[in-house]
């Protein structure tokens, strides 16, 4: 699974593969086990050494967040109800969009921006909106706005550290702070889950 290490897949694939990550994390079902807040941070490094271009990546990873989310939308708009009795696979699970659905329960279109923080939320949150037929100019503003804090704001802080501490020491570490800080909110929604099912 070397695949879905950050700098394995940045080495391997480069810029062209960090922009088709971004795209099929935020919004193809196939995308939810990808590395995410992980890859871009990584790419930030990168581009601190030198091993990557900051004005092209910044950009790309931009738009590859928001045309990922477009087409989970797009995904979610045609398919509709179909897409919430469709049974458990190897890939796809329910949960998955219970979980991202509860997220809209409580958060409203702020979930588009506030998912792109939370592993596998960030996946099925544009198929929700687009199968609960949020308004498409909602979706998009905050689209929009959540591709450039999270693509551009994780990469930029991969890119400050880069350039601060010696990151080729510390990367591993700080790429495990960060996937632990991304599940803090899964577990979080776990725990309240078996909480509900005590109290019923």
């Amino acid at each position: 699974m070397d695949f879905v290490h950050p700098d394995k897949l940045l080495e391997a694939f480069g810029t062209i593969g960090l922009f088709l990550v971004v795209f099929a994390e935020s919004g193809l079902l196939i995308g939810f086990f990808l590395p995410g807040d992980s890859l871009l941070f990584t790419a930030g490094v990168f581009a601190a050494a030198d091993k990557l271009s900051l004005p092209v990546i910044l950009p790309g990873i931009f738009v590859a967040a928001v045309a990922g989310d477009q087409v989970g939308y797009a995904f979610g708009n045609r398919a509709g109800p179909a897409l919430f009795r469709r049974p458990d696979s190897r890939f796809f699970k329910q949960a998955y969009l219970d979980k991202a659905q509860r997220y809209f329960e409580e958060h409203g279109p702020r979930t588009i921006v506030l998912a792109r923080f939370v592993p596998i939320v960030r996946t099925f949150a544009p198929i929700v909106a687009g199968a609960g037929e949020m308004r498409y100019r909602t979706f998009v503003t905050y689209n929009v706005l959540g591709g450039l804090l999270w693509g551009v704001g994780v990469t930029l802080l991969g890119f400050a550290l880069g350039e601060a501490i010696d990151i080729d020491r510390y990367l591993l570490p700080v790429i495990a702070v960060i996937v632990a800080f991304s599940l803090v909110p899964v577990l979080l929604e776990v725990r309240r889950a078996r909480q509900g099912s005590r109290a019923e």
